[in-house]
């Protein structure tokens, strides 16, 4: 007979680890489907793990943060193979499997290692890596699959020249010279990485813009960075071919241009991994990309007692918020009313240099017709950018003129993916201009840059 649980989870990434330790910490009997022999899913394995931790990685290794004392030439090791980037890599993925599967122990949350299949709305066959088949049921089932790397039919990705976003965490070595299809978040973050390890960069995106999310004036300094240390942009450049020719992969663009470059990396979107998963025998659809529509409240797909959360659902696909929504949505499952979830979380992109960027941007404060100001620190400003040598990076901060409250804070440079939280704290409980400029902020730090800013935004309110 089939064994029963109260929820199975399919997939072991941020959402799905979340919602089986959530329903564990319920009573309810858990069990976790993974496809890989180890948990964790693309976020251990080769999406979020993986790229921070070879940011990281390339950051020490090449003397990145020092060069603003001693010059672009500085590196702490002259020459960097791709091994020295994987020792760090290895060692991380193996302490992140580890506590996880501490914590689904210590949960009591049950795990089994294959590929689930729904046979109908509640069964699912599970195939094991020796090929046996397991049939189990569940009473409620999340669908946290995640995503894989889009790969267009006419792209030869069997040669090791030309890699998907999965692919670059393992690089077999370092190239000279990396086209990046793509301006998404992975393919940024991936080509100033490699910028950063002094690796010539060119990428290319199809639309005339990139990154629509962030704030333009945060991006217009993003990109003034980039080019002046070497990355060269095609944008409003959709890709005819890539072939490989005399050892250089070939990139031809619309309007008959070329591009020739060692390695290439293509990140031009990603699919729900949705393929084997059976969904029509459980009677749910997915759009052309794979991705399953929920109720954006309570993570419920078109069958109620199936849910979905994470990447495989779309935007925003931050291991963040998925997290969250595995949460609420394991909640949700077993009737546990939850709070609703605050107005504004932050983004993050682990670019060289981050942005990290929470509630409205100018534009859309000028959409809705707000009267508002702007105030702008530099973090060569304050006294421990200063010492840090950072001679770029900027914080943005747009407050009401009517009733003073703090509406979006965007920012660039060393540390923006945590000096952004103390600008979500004051945005989510509706905080004042006044809380940055009566409030002591520690001596020397990044975060007086909150300080610098406001005090801008203040001498410009009063004009």
């Amino acid at each position: 007979m089939s064994e029963t649980y109260d929820f199975i989870v399919i997939g072991s990434g941020p959402s799905g680890r979340r919602a089986a330790i959530q329903a564990a910490k319920l009573g309810k009997s858990v069990l976790v489907v993974e496809g890989r022999k180890r948990v964790g899913g693309v976020s251990v394995h080769t999406g979020t793990i993986p790229s921070k931790t070879l940011r990281e990685t390339a950051l020490n290794l090449s003397g990145w943060r020092e060069r603003g004392f001693y010059g672009r030439s500085y590196r702490v090791k002259r020459e960097i193979c791709s091994d020295d980037l994987n020792i760090r890599l290895d060692k991380t993925l193996e302490h992140e499997v580890d506590v996880l599967e501490h914590q689904f122990l210590r949960n009591g949350v049950h795990t089994m290692s294959g590929f689930a299949r729904f046979l109908d709305p509640n069964q699912l066959a599970v195939t094991a890596p020796d090929g046996s088949v397991i049939t189990v049921v569940g009473k409620r089932i999340l669908i946290a699959v995640g995503t894989v790397p889009f790969r267009p039919d006419n792209i030869n990705f069997s040669d090791p020249a030309i890699m998907d976003s999965d692919e670059v965490a393992h690089l077999p070595h370092l190239p000279r010279s990396l086209t990046v299809v793509g301006a998404g978040v992975i393919g940024i973050e991936y080509a100033t990485i490699f910028s950063a390890l002094d690796v010539q960069v060119t990428v290319i995106e199809p639309r005339h813009t990139f990154l629509d999310f962030i704030d333009i004036e945060i991006i217009d300094e993003f990109v003034h960075q980039l080019r002046d240390r070497g990355v060269t942009f095609r944008l409003g450049s959709p890709v005819e071919s890539i072939a490989k020719e005399d050892g250089k992969v070939v990139t031809t663009l619309a309007g008959g241009r070329t591009v020739r470059t060692e390695m290439l990396l293509y990140c031009a979107g990603r699919m729900g991994a949705v393929t084997d998963l059976g969904l029509e025998q459980a009677g749910i659809t997915t759009d052309s990309r794979g991705r399953l529509t929920v109720d954006p409240h309570t993570f419920q797909t078109s069958v109620p007692h199936i849910y979905a959360a994470g990447d495989v659902i779309g935007f925003p696909s931050l291991a963040s918020t998925s997290m969250e929504q595995g949460r609420i949505a394991a909640c949700h499952a077993f009737d546990l009313t939850v709070p609703p979830a605050p107005q504004y979380f932050p983004y993050g992109i682990y670019a060289v240099p981050e942005i990290s960027t929470v509630g409205m941007s100018e534009q859309e404060v000028r959409d809705k017709g707000i009267n508002y100001e702007c105030g702008i620190a530099r973090m060569r400003e304050t006294s421990r950018g200063h010492i840090m040598g950072l001679d770029q990076g900027m914080m943005k901060m747009i407050f009401s003129n009517k009733t003073r409250r703090l509406l979006g804070v965007h920012i660039i440079g060393e540390g923006a993916t945590e000096l952004i939280h103390i600008g979500q704290a004051v945005l989510n409980l509706k905080g004042t201009i006044d809380y940055f400029i009566e409030n002591t902020f520690n001596y020397p730090t990044l975060a007086e840059a909150y300080k610098i800013a406001a005090l801008d935004a203040w001498n410009r309110m009063r004009r």
